[in-house]
């Protein structure tokens, strides 16, 4: 016989269900679980959701990030989980909270670990506690986040009090871009500094090299300028040429200025001054005269556009007494800043231009950049403290949750135990009778029970409802009494994990036997079954056909003239001919069916009074037997691997549910053992009852006189008839 490989720790083993599943009990057992041979392992592999446990204590033990928790992850965390507690036997015994005597601190990073506890606890106003627990963690790692530095390298506006730095920020988000920052909301960090700097360099670079050739009409405003211009030219561009058209014809003014019906569709509508139905009329009223208004009577989406152009362009070239440009004024000044679009539109366009020359230069060498220096670098000294809050965080959910983890993935302790459910276990259901605690929450029915079916369980697929539209879907699994009543559409309760009530409707189900005692019943359930939708279905046919003659003799009535003379008498139908070979076939079948009663009666009569019992019990065997055994082969193989893998898990061993831990799952109802029983029903059937025990009395009577009859036959001392009776033989006498 083959063995695994031998390991330097002395494994204990207990079995449950069929299945030997390893014992986790001491502190040795954990850190040597890396040497377990994976095949003993009853899990695999589970998902990081859907399962009754903490998300958030999933998630850090799912290093890779896949939404599964495979064997090597488990192992790492129990192993990240002993280095930080002076006695790694605590994961077997867990507690809501973590004591803070329980870290190690003889190692660097576990002093660091308890230094950022009490630092936590002190920040929550609680500094001479002695315990710390994960809600802890949580607020802290809140409050702690929400200050400024907060160990993340990324300065946002709250990280300063000083306006210039503020600005410099400001400027840096508009432009490069931010990042992300721990208490949300966007900053900056080193990289995106040294980014917008760079590009700072370029375009000052850039607008030297521009200078040299002559083409900035306005110096270092040329950009601003430039840009303003270009903003506003497509609608400058279409308002002159509108008024082109004005001075052609007349006729023209009132379709260039929109009709009226399109003020009015606007008008209806909550008005605003950037509404893109505004934004598409002319720029000011068209007009033959063509004279374009700057800074009144202008369309109220482009004023600001064209206050900034009067500001940045019109008034250093042309005055700040033009209020107004004609077509003429206008052309001037796209020629003024020709050569610098045409060089512009040859070169890349830096990010940073909105900032400015001026603007720019003085940011190069300015006090902000460098107080925006200081405040990263010192947001960055805090994240040794920070990760240190993120590793207290870490602890107290392992110290929780780990243990919980291990017994429903290494072995299945919990899920065998009476006194706590498994993590894949939704909660209870109450149906027909009955409560079910194997309940797993699924996703889609119809793929679940594709694999589930392999289970050899009866499962019913529910939906579950709560109030303020909450669904949820479940797949319960009924493992002791019987199907009858277990239908689509029937209702039910389900509790989950947390007491709150569901409405619970069946679906879908997947027939399975479920208990032997209802495979003995079950062919005599059919046949009773096939005999009531027989009766249904001819009662139904005579039913139809009697409604149909009397709907058509009805209608015959009712269409028939009353004047009219009734109409003859029908003349009788033929008496039907009969085929004399049918008839005769059919007395041979009923013959030999009556022969074979008898016979069968016959033989049954003539059995000794004790062999009467075995034989009907004989031939009842006979019919349940076969209905028994494929019973008791399905549920020899009843497993919940099948129900766990079509939700995501890699189940290493048959984890079996047989017949004493199926009744322990579901169970039926029972009346308290002390309990009073009022049999007395003021609204029972008291003649059905009647004749129920009529029948039952004559029964018995029958069978008794049928029983003394048969005994005075067989008495052994029972007189014999007198023509039986005949003298002894005379002795012959003997020769002489």
């Amino acid at each position: 016989m083959r063995h695994a490989p031998a390991t330097q720790h002395v494994w204990k083993f207990f079995r449950t269900g069929g299945l030997d599943q390893v014992a986790l009990e001491t502190a040795e057992d954990l850190l040597a679980l890396g040497e377990l041979d994976q095949k003993l392992w009853i899990a695999l592999s589970c998902p990081v959701k859907g399962l009754e446990m903490d998300e958030g204590t999933l998630a850090l033990i799912d290093a890779d990030g896949d939404g599964h928790i495979h064997v090597k992850e488990v192992v790492a965390a129990v192993e990240w989980a002993a280095a930080h507690l002076k006695r790694p036997a605590d994961l077997l015994n867990p507690s809501a909270a973590l004591p803070l005597a329980a870290i190690n601190d003889l190692t660097p990073e576990g002093r660091t670990v308890l230094a950022s506890a009490k630092h936590i606890l002190l920040a929550l106003g609680r500094k001479d506690a002695d315990v710390i627990t994960v809600e802890d963690t949580a607020d802290s790692a809140k409050i702690l986040a929400a200050k400024a530095p907060n160990g993340d390298g990324v300065v946002t506006l709250r990280a300063t009090d000083d306006p210039e730095v503020q600005a410099l920020i400001k400027d840096i988000l508009t432009t490069t871009g931010g990042v992300p920052d721990r208490a949300g909301g966007e900053g900056v960090n080193e990289e995106k500094v040294a980014a917008f700097f760079k590009e700072i360099e370029s375009y000052l670079k850039w607008i030297d090299e521009t200078a040299a050739k002559n083409i900035r009409e306005l110096g270092a405003a040329t950009g601003p300028a430039a840009l303003a211009l270009r903003t506003i030219r497509p609608k400058v561009d279409d308002y002159f040429a509108r008024c082109r058209l004005a001075a052609f014809d007349a006729r023209a003014v009132a379709a260039l200025n929109r009709p009226e019906t399109e003020y009015l569709a606007i008008v209806a509508k909550d008005l605003t001054i950037t509404a893109h139905e505004v934004a598409g009329f002319p720029l000011a009223r068209v007009d033959a005269a063509g004279r374009l208004p700057l800074l009144e009577n202008v369309n109220p989406a482009w004023r600001d556009a064209l206050g900034n152009f009067y500001r940045l362009a019109v008034v250093p070239l042309l005055g700040a007494d033009r209020t107004t440009l004609t077509a003429e004024d206008w052309a001037a000044l796209t020629a003024k800043f020709a050569p610098y679009e045409t060089w512009l539109g040859s070169t890349k366009v830096s990010v940073v231009e909105k900032v400015g020359e001026q603007r720019a230069r003085a940011l190069l060498n300015s006090r902000e950049r460098k107080a925006l220096d200081d405040l990263i670098a010192r947001d960055k000294l805090l994240a040794p403290e920070y990760n240190a809050i993120s590793s207290v965080a870490k602890l107290a959910r392992y110290h929780r949750d780990l243990r919980t983890l291990l017994h429903n993935f290494i072995n299945f302790a919990d899920f065998y135990a009476r006194d706590r459910f498994a993590v894949f276990q939704a909660g209870m259901l109450f149906l027909d009778s009955r409560s079910c605690e194997l309940c797993i929450r699924v996703d889609d029915a119809n793929r679940h029970a594709t694999l589930a079916v392999m289970s050899k369980a009866y499962i019913a697929y529910l939906d579950c409802r709560r109030a303020g539209g909450a669904t949820m879907k479940i797949a319960a699994c009924f493992t002791q009494g019987d199907s009858d009543y277990l239908f689509i559409g029937r209702n039910g309760l389900f509790y989950d994990r947390q007491g709150r009530d569901w409405d619970a409707t069946i679906t879908k189900i997947i027939d399975n036997p479920i208990s032997i005692r209802q495979a003995f019943w079950a062919p005599y359930k059919k046949l009773i079954r096939v005999v009531e939708e027989q009766v249904t279905k001819r009662a139904t046919a005579a039913d139809t056909a009697a409604s149909g003659t009397l709907q058509s003799a009805a209608t015959a009535a009712m269409a028939a003239d009353p004047k009219a003379p009734p109409p003859p008498p029908a003349a009788p139908a033929p008496p039907k001919k009969f085929d004399v070979g049918t008839i005769a076939a059919l007395g041979v079948g009923l013959g030999a069916l009556a022969t074979a009663f008898g016979m069968v009666f016959g033989k049954f009569v003539e059995l000794p009074a004790w062999q009467v019992p075995l034989v009907i019990g004989g031939i009842v065997l006979i019919i349940s037997i076969p209905s028994m055994v494929i019973a008791w082969l399905k549920i020899r193989q009843r497993t919940i691997g099948p129900l766990l893998e079509a939700n995501g898990w890699a189940i290493n061993g048959r984890v079996k549910v047989n017949v004493p831990f199926g009744a322990s799952l579901t169970e039926r109802a029972l009346l308290p053992a002390n309990a009073k029983r009022m049999l007395k029903d003021p609204y029972a059937d008291k003649a059905a009852t009647r004749r129920r025990t009529i029948f039952w009395v004559v029964l018995v009577l029958v069978a008794a006189a049928a029983g003394a009859a048969y005994m005075m036959k067989t008495w052994p001392f029972a007189p014999k008839a007198a023509a039986d009776t005949k003298p002894p033989a005379a002795e012959p006498a003997p020769r002489k």
